[in-house]
């Protein structure tokens, strides 16, 4: 007899996420109309089609929605980079370009709100998070690349963490200077001219020596 598996989220948990689902979209794309300073609670509640109300259970304003909008996507994104790393750094190469070039596009995608976020007068919050979770993404990439091939790993007498904080604060500046200068080259150029530097400081060269 097949069994039906119940689900363990509760109603009101699941009402928690549509609200929250719904009022992040609206920003998002209230965003794309205007600077995230023009808009109000009352623009983002009408845009969702909920109350002023149900947004205040959930947000004390529209710059703390904004903040979790923005590191939900972080968080999304840096879970859909690849986890393994091969040996042979030609191979890398694809698959870190791919990576970066979603990095990009994400960010473009949704420019208007990053852009609020990053600039002079954004988030703290929201910059020192995109570069803690990246800084978590690259050490545990440099850990397995390490253990799959040392010869590549870099200096032995460097922490993984130094480098990973290095290469974060990098990727973050680069990326906050192409959203403030208007996205002037596309996704996938920025991924083919950042990987030459990526694989510069990491040594990432099939040819280097051991």
């Amino acid at each position: 007899m097949a069994t039906i598996k119940r689900s363990t989220t509760s109603p009101g948990d699941r009402r928690v996420r549509r609200t929250r689902t719904a009022l992040a979209r609206a920003l998002i794309q209230l965003v794309g109309e205007r600077d995230l300073s023009r808009i109000s609670v009352s623009d983002v509640a009408e845009r969702a089609g909920v109350s002023r109300t149900a947004f205040y259970d959930h947000y004390r304003d529209v710059h703390e929605l904004a903040e979790a909008a923005c590191t939900a996507m972080i968080d999304d994104l840096i879970q859909a980079l690849p986890t393994s790393t091969p040996v042979d750094a030609h191979d890398f190469a694809p698959e870190v370009t791919r990576s970066l070039e979603a990095f990009f596009t994400s960010l473009a995608e949704h420019a208007g709100l990053y852009r609020s976020l990053l600039g002079p007068q954004g988030s703290a919050h929201v910059a020192d998070y995109i570069r803690r979770r990246t800084i978590a993404a690259i050490h545990d990439r440099l850990r397995q690349a390490a253990e799959s091939d040392p010869q590549h790993a870099g200096p032995p007498d460097i922490p993984h963490d130094i480098p990973a904080a290095f290469t974060a604060g990098a990727l973050l500046g680069v990326a906050t200077d192409w959203l403030q200068r208007g996205c002037p080259r596309p996704p996938a150029e920025m991924a083919a001219l950042t990987w030459p530097l990526l694989r510069a400081l990491y040594r990432l060269d099939a040819d280097a020596s051991p």
